[in-house]
């Protein structure tokens, strides 16, 4: 058994020594941990990725908005918008975007949603991952492959910072989750372990210092529209990593940097509501709307 999978260096010993692929290593090593087999490790992942997948379908045929009223239809919108004209990056890049909104919405509305790594971030991973794997008809199996390392990205992070909007800004939330998702879209692209940690630190340094604001305290502005902009920021990542673009700083350090950065923020900026977006003069407006 790998005694320690607690660093990207650990796993990338691991995975050279033993000429194995990151979510090969990772599912044994949490079979190991939990005492069970890597079929029955599989079956758990499934159901993340089946619930995923449900998100997107239901909330791409909803409108309903949040209690709030401020959020809800914006994935229709832009249904919409693409019916009328297409991307100019894309069928991917509208399925990645639209497949954004409407898991973030289906959050919004106490919908089933997989919290990767945190429910205000659901929505980047599943729509990198299923976004991409219809568009290029990857399997069922690479996908669950894809989305154990993803856990095992987010895992090794927490390792060093809590992710929590609360504790380290949206760095650790929306960052984190556009990371995991350049490192599983650069896999499912055939991107070598290299490549996979290099889109993670790409994706992850230059999201440093993204504070947590949320407008009326509540998980909606600008929550929901960062989620599609920082799924394409995982692809910008996985493009750059395998053009044989590299990191210049080591993926273990710029996750120290993640958690520095984080000590270094005012709590002003890290979910209370006290300062950045949610005390405008709009964003104070529509407090005072909503809670009188």
């Amino acid at each position: 058994m790998v005694k320690s999978l607690n660093t990207f260096k650990e796993l990338k010993d691991v995975c050279e020594k033993n000429n194995l692929k990151i979510w090969q290593v990772t599912q044994d090593y949490e079979a190991e941990l939990a005492e069970t087999s890597v079929d029955e490790i599989r079956t758990i992942v499934k159901k993340s990725l089946v619930a995923m997948k449900e998100a997107i379908k239901t909330g791409l045929t909803s409108k309903e908005m949040s209690i709030s009223g401020m959020c809800g239809d914006d994935c229709d919108r832009l249904q919409k918008r693409f019916l009328v004209e297409d991307s100019i990056f894309g069928r991917t890049f509208e399925k990645i975007t639209t497949y954004a909104l409407a898991t973030v919405e289906e959050n919004l509305r106490m919908g089933k949603i997989v919290a990767c790594p945190t429910a205000g971030s659901c929505a980047i991973v599943p729509s990198v991952l299923v976004g991409v794997a219809e568009n290029l008809n990857i399997s069922e199996e690479e996908q669950l492959n894809a989305l154990i390392t993803v856990g095992t990205i987010g895992r090794i992070i927490s390792n060093k910072v809590a992710l929590a909007g609360a504790v380290a800004g949206c760095q650790a939330e929306c960052g984190v989750a556009s990371a995991m998702s350049a490192g599983a879209l650069t896999q499912m692209r055939g991107g070598d372990i290299n490549q996979i940690l290099n889109a993670v630190a790409l994706a992850l340094k230059n999201l440093l210092g993204l504070t947590c604001d949320p407008v009326c305290g509540l998980v909606e502005i600008p929550c929901v529209k960062r989620n599609p902009f920082l799924a394409i920021h995982a692809v910008t990542a996985s493009e750059l990593a395998l053009a044989g673009i590299e990191t210049k700083i080591p993926i273990d350090e710029v996750v120290d940097a993640l958690a520095q950065t984080g000590q270094l923020m005012s709590p002003m900026l890290k979910e209370s509501s006290q300062a950045g977006l949610a005390t405008t003069k709009t964003a104070l407006a529509l407090k005072d709307k909503l809670f009188k």
